[in-house]
């Protein structure tokens, strides 16, 4: 599984100094610490579970699960009758246990240099007991879900960690997605409440979130689910201005301050805010309610196996899937990823630039960091705005030393040059990572050298929403590293790589990326949904959780990710389902039918290539183009955003029928070479194909 030795030629290596601070500080203190995580995983992950606090203890085994679908009910149980309550274990016991509680907990870095603010974690914990009373207020109790659509902005972690401090569970929709698609996830979740705010901006462009979001409600309604609740978020417009002319406005008071005492007066905006609409049948405004609330809330204790947060995921069916993660395992499991994983210590300062509406900015900014008492920098902003050297300029102002992002990123800034970067110092930085898509080496190379000048690691983390947390990463100090390959396994995590038999291949090899036992922070289930669940991940090979990702192992045990198997694609490191485009853009009244596959972009990793064979008599022109791309966007969110779209009079199918999409991506790619193409019903619709395919983006 680990090799005895790794290889000394063509890897990277920390320097001496990382080394002798480091929690793990060579690979042989790593392969020590795996096998007892493998062998011994009460022992290991007891030792984790002795730096939080429990009410009670967990009575059973430590870690008890089925992954065979064959004998039973798939199941994964963590410290099974123990409760806890994340929350306090991320607030309270920093505040009052680890006297933490004059710390920095968020440096926030508006979208406009500037807009600032400073929270310690003793004001992060007054205001999060303030909203949680502010919850109960509204009827929410344990158990109830609650639904956050907002920015990137403090109170969206507050509202988060509210929820969890009552026991509610949370699902944060990413604030670029759609009104359909936020609807979608209201609906399938069955949130009592939505919080949302009035709007942001995203470099020079404004996202008026309370329209979305109203749209969403209403959308709901004419489906006949009723959202009586929503709280909404002054982050653009004033007291006076949270209204639309003519509607009944809330209560005209001076708004309280978002953090007491502590919040800087935000820079003076030259934009236009937006005009707001107001319902004051559902609507209500955070402000107004956070004045009247106090400062201290006893949390639930919740038992080990009760759900913390669902998030959604693309689904290869079209419909996404509600992962659940539940308390204990999740927390054990970030806490120790990040501590790891970033070898982090008690100075760092620590940036992650993802956005808290995906699976990295719950673990990575909110959970894994506030866990270990951790500094970070939240970032509203673009890494292009107002300049191209603004994420740098950032590093240098907070002196950052632990930087987590995304290979897009990275390739966007590339584009500049290094100027843009060397105009920084960026000598604080110690540990730079990779996050949401394996990192082509060039672009590894050009992080390493340029940016963190050969003297940082940089940790190439692989993982999913549905794990929780890292599960193939280096360690700083521990691995050296191969640019481009995820490394090896986190503690806990067993991996494997099955052929299409399902058969265990050794050695140098490539195939199916499956695990065999779970680690804490696996997700649970599918919410509302097991047998989902199961079918996923479990049902493909019985005693595997199946990845759905492609990898290969090489000559020295180093495991590469090869990209999606399913039919999923990964732009700009956000999963997104190909029939859920497909089945937005066969909505259009001129579409037939659509295929969408990817194709390798510079920047964003894989883009949307979309075909589509019209009804008859509906000719092919850009006016219809810019339609279905309108289209895409409005159903599931301007990620989504086809880059190619191609007319396709016919498209290459079986004789049973099935769209042979392997064809299609080679078409994409201006390939020739198909492969077997035998079992096609019509081969003449290739040649025609190839002869209308984009060239250049719409």
């Amino acid at each position: 599984m680990i090799p005895d030795k790794v290889p000394k030629d063509d890897v990277f290596h920390a320097s001496g100094d990382l080394k002798n601070e480091a929690h793990v500080p060579n690979f042989e203190k790593y392969k020590e610490l795996y096998h007892k995580s493998v062998e011994a995983p009460e022992e290991f992950w007891g030792d984790v579970a002795k730096e939080f606090y429990w009410k009670t203890k967990y009575s059973g085994q430590f870690l008890d699960y089925n992954f065979d679908v064959t004998k039973g009910k798939i199941y994964v149980k963590c410290m099974e009758g123990a409760t806890t309550n994340i929350c306090y274990n991320l607030l309270d016991r920093n505040v009052h246990e680890k006297k933490l509680g004059d710390k920095v907990a968020f440096y926030w870095e508006g979208n406009e240099p500037g807009d600032e603010l400073t929270v310690t974690y003793r004001e992060l914990l007054q205001q999060v007991c303030k909203f949680a009373n502010v919850l109960k207020s509204q009827g929410v109790k344990k158990g109830d879900r609650v639904s956050i659509y907002m920015p990137m902005v403090v109170e969206l972690v507050v509202a988060m960690l509210a929820c969890a401090r009552i026991g509610a569970v949370h699902s944060i929709v990413f604030a670029g997605f759609s009104a359909e698609s936020l609807c979608e996830r209201i609906m399938d979740s069955q949130c009592s409440l939505l919080i949302t705010a009035d709007g942001f901006y995203r470099g020079d462009k404004l996202i008026s979130l309370k329209v979305i979001a109203d749209e969403a409600l209403q959308k709901c309604r004419d489906k006949s689910f009723t959202v009586e609740r929503c709280i909404m978020l002054k982050h653009l417009s004033k007291e006076e201005e949270a209204t639309s002319p003519g509607s009944q406005s809330p209560p005209a008071k001076r708004p309280c301050p978002d953090l007491q005492e502590k919040e800087k007066e935000r820079a003076k905006r030259v934009r236009p805010v937006p005009q707001v609409p107001w319902n004051p049948e559902v609507d209500m405004c955070w402000h107004s309610l956070m004045r009247g609330a106090s400062d201290e809330c006893e949390p639930v204790w919740c038992d080990s196996e009760d759900p913390l947060f669902i998030l959604y995921t693309s689904g290869s069916t079209g419909k996404p899937k509600g992962v659940l993660h539940t308390v204990s395992g999740y927390m054990l499991y970030t806490a120790t990823t990040f501590k790891l994983v970033f070898d982090y210590q008690p100075n760092d300062v620590y940036w992650c630039t993802a956005d808290i509406g995906w699976i990295t900015g719950h673990s990575y900014i909110t959970y894994g960091p506030l866990a270990n008492g951790a500094t970070s920098v939240l970032f509203e902003g673009l890494p292009t705005y107002p300049t191209v050297s603004r994420m740098w300029e950032i590093v240098d102002k907070y002196r950052v030393s632990k930087f987590y992002t995304a290979p897009t990123a990275i390739r966007l800034l590339m584009k500049y040059g290094s100027e843009p970067v060397q105009k920084c110092k960026r000598d604080s930085l110690k540990v730079l990572g990779t996050v949401g898509e394996p990192i082509n080496p060039e672009a590894w190379q050009w992080y390493y050298s340029v940016v963190g000048e050969k003297k940082c690691p940089i940790v190439d983390t692989f993982w999913q929403t549905e794990t929780g947390g890292h599960v193939l990463t280096p360690l700083p100090a521990a691995t050296p590293m191969k640019p481009g390959s995820a490394t090896f396994p986190f503690f806990g995590v067993v991996p494997a790589i099955l052929n299409e038999s399902g058969e265990e291949l050794e050695g140098p090899s490539e195939g199916y990326l499956v695990f065999k036992q779970p680690w804490p922070g696996v997700m649970r289930s599918v919410f509302g949904n097991h047998e989902r669940f199961e079918t996923t991940y479990f049902k493909k090979f019985p005693g595997y959780y199946v990845t759905g990702d492609g990898c290969r192992r090489d000559k020295d045990g180093y495991y590469w990710i090869t990209g999606r198997i399913d039919d999923m694609l990964n732009v700009s490191g956000h999963l997104l389902s190909t029939a859920e485009v497909e089945s937005a853009l066969v909505e259009h009244e001129a579409v037939a039918e659509a295929a969408v596959v990817g194709r390798p972009h510079p920047v964003k990793g894989e883009s949307l290539y979309c075909f589509v064979t019209l009804t008859d008599g509906v000719s092919y022109n850009r006016t219809l183009e810019a339609e279905l791309k309108k289209l895409v966007r409005e159903k599931i969110g301007a990620i989504a955003t086809p880059d190619y779209i191609q007319n396709a009079p016919g498209l290459p199918k079986t004789r049973s029928g099935k769209i042979m999409r392997r064809v299609l991506r080679k078409i994409a790619r201006n390939e020739r070479d198909l492969g077997d193409v035998s079992t096609l019903a019509d081969s003449s619709v290739i040649e025609q194909l190839f002869q209308n395919r984009c060239c250049t983006a719409v």
